[in-house]
């Protein structure tokens, strides 16, 4: 059983529902209404339904369904629209970091409009927007294009009048209207909801809704009258299910195989699905990222409100001059905010972003990647995930539960012959057997007839001529195979085959055979009966009378195998730290089949009926120590997400129906597949290409990487900025001077920015990846406060330098002495990257990339050329002589080796670096 350990346990809210779950609660209340409404119309009679809702058998007129149309409105359902790029692109802006930049620009502005540092500010926030606008807007173009609908126009049946016969005509689904009557056949999608009138051998797809990998039958169920024939169509006993009820189809299903006709008694945001997208429109939750975003940028933000007016009135009372007081105090602040943090975490993600495109997968919202890496807990359906999504046979049995040939040969016939559109689990049998049998097979049979499925047997039987055999009186003898539901092909037999004998079924034997089935039913297989019957009266035609006085051959088990993958990437995932949860809408015994045949603890299945009795309080203890949920809902799989979040967990759920969209958009990370309909893809974050979990793995490793080189560069900016800015408190109160301009300030952070620029093409330690990371705004604060002063330790110790050595210690040498400190800055700052980016020793055990090694020598050099450059005297810089270089190397060699003397220290104290 998987125990699932809190993380940090979430506050309890204050009484009475937030919105989120009035939201849920509204989403519960209409979808249960609208269920409630269509189980009461499968309850009605036929001739009552096509009253309800105006109509007829032979259909509309063209002008009532204009009418309808009017007055109903297309048929769609409410979907999340994708912001225009204007909102796109301001919406990319909208950062508490940038706002900052934005207002200390505007002050800078005031203050001097030819201020450098205004320009630079600006760019600095422009190319941070720009870049995250561009990669999201891509993306959404990119989403765009997966939508590909199997088809757009539907069957339909109207008049040119009152009085006109019926005429078929293709017409678009969305402008089906209620009372409309739909003809569906095989490979049809369900525009709308309807109750059937007529259905012959009807199978529809509802994974969908449901999540149930195999088809179910449908039909209208007509009452028998007293002589036997058809009656009137009365209704069917009332489910509270209305997926469940055998006279209805609901949008977002299919039609696998048989006819039927039906009238439309719901469209668009009336449908059952309908009911459950009109929550999916709006606002969306915060997730995992959002929140830590906006822990850290507060955080950062106390520091500098702090900070800031501290330095500012240090620097006025020492110096007099309240007007460049003010100005430092603004370029404080400026170097105290990590400004690229905006830009660095745009470009990682889109780096990530571009990354997992390669690996087929898209990335529609830039936030997902790093909720990715966070998450501890995956819920994922079963069908397709964990399956091939596809019916094989998994065993053919004799009554005592063993492999028999036999009952393969004869479900063969019984599938190779049957003339109707065979259902998948023909196939399965059908792909069992090689080519040659096959030809084998038609040149000793010949088909006489047959008696197709319908919902009300459950079974259907072929009539074969054997070409090979005949009897003395010269007539070819003939053999019925039916196949079916074990109790419905049970109940004809008198017979069994036990182990090469035919014998009588007797009660006993009858119960063996029976435990038999149910047995293979609770290893999660599909199992259908095989039974034949020798017909010593050959004719050219037969009917269901003839089903019976059968023997019983065996037992045909099937089942949606796993993917041979499907066991190693959980395994990898788990290796990750990320644990596994199946949420499923198919049952309990396959569901907890397919878990354990792919390695999953299964422990105790909790149905939907159960979830429904809970509290939230109890949801989340249950859900904790469950792994297997079974016949859950779309409502119940939303509070599963929302229970593992309430614990503290960052969930990611991955799902491809409408049943799962809602939980797609609560969870922090939203995982479908192009596959998917359109739903499940609007309400993603994400959109495998390939529905395949080693590929997901690669994304959460990617996730981490991506969330790694971030958190490295927030670290690495906020404890120098703050060593900087403690160092400038210090140099302040004793110094005649400023210790180092505002334009000076301005540059060294824009050089040692700019060096940072390459942290997302950085790599991580291998140790880091293996568990799932998440924002610690209170370790980003630690952190700042115990590395940070390490740097003042060397600043000072270069002031003194500066002071004694080389006698910057007057006004007149005030440029020297700022511009020692400059370079002395600059170079720590840029070289403690190294020192802070792993949690080994730099260089030796941990390199760098590429690229963080080329910027780093960059700005190194950068920093060494600026005071004998062109630009050194409108920068304020003079000329540094030669021995200030050694000094310089051996302060410099010492920071490094106490800060990795304090890392190794604080890694020993609080189990955490990065």
């Amino acid at each position: 059983m998987t125990m699932l350990t809190p993380r940090t346990p979430t506050p309890l809210a204050p009484p009475g529902p937030g919105r989120r779950e009035r939201k849920a609660a509204e989403l519960q209340a209409r979808t249960r209404a609208v269920a409630d409404r269509l189980a009461g119309l499968s309850a009605e009679p036929a001739v009552q339904v096509l009253q309800g809702v105006d109509a007829s058998r032979h259909g509309l007129t063209h002008a009532e369904a204009a009418l309808r149309l009017e007055r109903h409105g297309a048929n769609v359902v409410a979907q999340e629209r994708t912001p225009r790029w204007f909102v796109q692109l301001a919406k990319a802006f909208w950062n508490p970091f940038v706002l900052v930049l934005v207002l200390l620009a505007a002050i800078m502005y005031w203050q001097d409009p030819a201020d450098p540092g205004v320009v630079i500010l600006s760019v600095m926030v422009g190319v941070s927007g720009l870049l995250r606008f561009w990669q999201e807007y891509r993306s959404g173009r990119a989403a765009e294009a997966l939508k590909k609908l199997v088809t757009t126009t539907c069957a339909v049946q109207r008049r040119a009048g009152g009085g006109a016969s019926p005429t078929t005509f293709e017409v678009p689904m969305d402008q089906v209207v209620p009372g409309d009557v739909v003809r569906l056949a095989a490979g049809d999608l369900i525009p709308a909801d309807l109750r059937l009138l007529t259905a012959k051998d009807l199978m529809v797809a509802q994974a969908a809704l449901t999540g149930e990998s195999l088809p179910v039958a449908k039909a209208d169920l007509p009452a028998r009258s007293a002589q036997g024939g058809l009656g009137e169509d009365l209704g069917q006993r009332e489910t509270r299910d209305p997926v469940e009820a055998g006279n209805l189809v609901l949008t977002g299903t299919s039609v696998t195989s048989g006819t039927a006709t039906g009238v439309v008694v719901a469209t668009g945001s009336d449908t059952y699905f309908g009911s459950m997208a009109g929550s999916l429109v709006g606002e969306r939750p915060q997730t995992n990222f959002d929140h830590g975003v906006r822990r850290v940028s507060f955080l950062l933000i106390r520091f500098m409100l702090v900070m800031v007016p501290v330095v500012f009135l240090v620097n006025g009372l020492t110096k007099g001059d309240w007007n460049e007081a003010f100005l430092f105090g603004v370029a404080v602040a400026v170097g105290l905010t990590p400004e690229m943090l905006p830009m660095v975490v745009s470009a990682n993600l889109a780096r990530g972003a571009v990354a997992m495109s390669r690996r087929k997968v898209v990335v529609k919202r830039l936030n997902a990647i790093q909720n990715l890496g966070a998450m501890d807990v995956l819920c994922t359906d079963k069908t397709g995930t964990l399956t091939e999504d596809r019916i094989v046979l998994d065993r053919y049995l004799d009554v005592h539960g063993e492999d028999d040939d036999e009952v393969l040969e004869y479900g063969y016939l019984n599938a190779h012959f049957q003339t109707g559109l065979r259902n998948l689990m023909d196939q399965a049998v059908i792909d069992r057997v090689d080519e040659a049998e096959e030809v084998v097979v038609d040149a000793r049979f010949t088909l006489v007839d047959e008696i197709p499925f319908d919902f009300a047997r459950r079974r259907m039987s072929v009539v074969l001529a054997r070409n090979a055999l005949v009897d003395r009186s010269g007539r070819a003898e003939h053999v019925m195979i039916t196949k079916g539901a074990v109790e419905e092909v049970l109940d004809l037999c008198t017979h069994v085959v036990d182990r090469g004998r035919t014998v009588e079924l007797t009660g006993s034997r009858r119960t063996h055979a029976t435990l038999t089935a149910q047995a293979r039913n609770r290893e999660g297989l599909r199992v259908l009966a095989v039974a034949t019957r020798t017909l010593d009266t050959p004719r050219e035609s037969y009917g269901v009378a003839d089903e019976e006085q059968l023997t019983l051959v065996g037992f045909l088990a099937f089942l949606d195998p796993p993917k041979a993958d499907a066991a190693e990437a959980l395994r990898a995932l788990a290796d990750h730290g990320v644990a596994v949860k199946v949420v499923t809408g198919d049952n309990e015994l396959v569901a907890a089949r397919v878990c354990a045949d792919v390695g999953l603890h299964v422990g105790h299945v909790v149905p939907g009926a159960e979830i429904d009795a809970l509290d939230d309080a109890q949801l989340r203890e249950l859900a904790a120590r469950t792994t297997v949920f079974a016949k859950v809902d779309p409502v119940q799989k939303a509070r599963i997400v929302r229970a593992l979040q309430a614990e503290g967990h960052a969930v990611g759920f991955l799902g491809d129906g409408i049943n799962d969209a809602a939980a797609l958009r609560d969870a922090d990370v939203g995982i479908s597949v192009d596959t998917a309909v359109d739903i499940a893809k609007e309400s993603a974050d994400i959109i495998l290409l390939e529905k395949d979990l080693t590929v997901l793995e690669q994304g959460v490793l990617q996730g981490r990487t991506t969330f790694g080189n971030t958190i490295k560069y927030i670290k690495m900016t906020a404890s120098s900025n703050f060593g900087n800015v403690f160092s400038v408190l210090v140099a302040s109160a004793f110094l005649p001077f400023q210790p180092m301009l505002a334009i000076m300030l301005l540059v060294q952070n824009l050089v040692y920015d700019i060096a940072q620029l390459a942290t997302p093409w950085d790599r991580m330690d291998e140790e880091y990846l293996r568990r799932p990371r998440n924002w610690d705004a209170k370790g980003i604060g630690r952190f700042m406060l115990t590395i940070g002063p390490i740097s003042s330790i060397f600043d000072i110790a270069m002031f003194v330098i500066m002071w004694n050595v080389f006698a910057a210690n007057t006004v007149g040498e005030a440029s020297l002495f700022q511009t020692g400190w400059f370079v002395e800055g600059l170079l720590s700052q840029t070289l403690i990257v190294h020192m802070i980016r792993t949690r080994k020793i730099p260089f030796v055990q941990s390199r760098a990339s590429w690229p963080v090694m080329v910027m780093t020598v960059l700005a190194v050099l950068t920093g060494l050329f600026l005071p004998f450059s062109p630009l050194a005297g409108a920068l304020g810089f003079t000329a540094l002589p030669l021995g200030y270089f050694p000094w310089l190397v051996g302060v410099l060699l010492a920071y490094c080796a106490l800060t990795q003397v304090v890392k190794t220290y604080y890694i020993k104290k609080f189990h955490t670096w990065l």
